[in-house]
């Protein structure tokens, strides 16, 4: 499933691909992909006439602006976007087509089929599911130190799945959950609420670290998560621990080991992140002083050629 980093790629790749462009038709093969209205055709109807004017990001949902409504998508595992000719044949498994006035269409493309699309007025979208729980968003100003604490700091639960619950952090799954607490030396079933002061900072510049250079990256293209011309994000070449079992550390030298942690594949070096329940310390040479603390800069802006996973052009 594509994570923070796919997701916003995609925004990016899509920002420079659909932004000014009006609909004029909607056509809909899939109605289980609508989720909101719950009439296909008041969909299709709702959606004629509007510009688009933005391509936002919430977590790993998607939030395309428009000039009085906002469609929130979500690619799950496979959903693509590609923006085609009119003439251009459809391929097999496109459910829902955008025809825009100027004769280009924005066409969803899901295998597994597991993708939703919800529209709503605009605002109105964070009131309600899937949005309406949403936790800190690591590009937003808003994710300091200070909140990253008061958010995970009180948590009984291990601290992988914690992470995970888009509750509390949004936009982390199992690839870069294993990636941050390998960069923070933190193991990942140490519970959260036992995480000293300086663990935390560190696995808070971890975090921001991973994410910003997966997205400088293009995400990670695993298995068969590549964009609609067949390109591949570069992320996973840069991986650290996820994937890596039975292999050396990078850092010690030691085999990386995989285990399972609230029911996901975990990778971790049990030297690098070794089982301390007091959460006292970080390993050292490997915590927050590795960590390479950077905020996305112009976390809106296109990246300037179409690498995005997931779009097509």
């Amino acid at each position: 499933m594509p994570e923070l980093p796919e997701v916003e790629t995609v925004r990016r790749t899509l920002t420079g691909l659909i932004v000014g462009k009006t609909i004029q038709s909607v056509t809909v093969s899939l109605p289980r992909i609508i989720q909101r209205p719950d009439d296909i055709r008041r969909f299709e109807m709702e959606l004629a006439g509007h510009r688009i004017l933005d391509v936002g990001r919430r977590g790993k949902f998607l939030r395309i602006i428009m000039d009085g409504l906002v469609l929130v998508s979500h690619l799950r595992m496979e959903g693509r976007y590609g923006l085609y000719r009119s003439e251009d044949p459809v391929e097999k498994h496109t459910h829902v087509i955008f025809h825009f006035t100027d004769g280009t269409e924005l066409r969803y493309k899901d295998v597994r089929q597991f993708g939703t699309m919800h529209l709503f007025l605009p605002g109105e979208e964070f009131n309600h599911k899937p949005l309406a729980k949403l936790g800190l968003e690591p590009l937003d100003e808003g994710f300091t130190k200070e909140a990253f604490r008061g958010a995970i700091a009180k948590r009984t639960s291990k601290i992988k799945p914690v992470l995970l619950n888009q509750e509390y952090v949004v936009g982390l799954g199992n690839i870069y959950v294993d990636e941050a607490l390998f960069r923070a030396g933190i193991h990942p079933e140490q519970p959260a609420n036992t995480l000293s002061d300086t663990a935390l900072e560190s696995l808070y510049e971890a975090i921001l670290a991973t994410l910003n250079e997966a997205v400088n990256a293009g995400g990670s293209s695993i298995k068969s998560y590549v964009n609609g011309q067949g390109e591949m994000g570069m992320f996973q070449h840069s991986l650290r621990i996820y994937g890596r079992q039975g292999e050396p550390c990078l850092n010690c030298g030691q085999p990386v080991e995989k285990t399972v942690v609230g029911g996901r594949g975990t990778h971790y070096c049990p030297n690098c992140q070794p089982s301390d329940r007091t959460g006292s310390s970080v390993k050292a040479g490997h915590g927050g002083g590795n960590a390479v603390k950077k905020r996305f800069d112009n976390v809106h802006a296109s990246s300037g050629r179409s690498t995005g996973n997931g779009v097509k052009s």
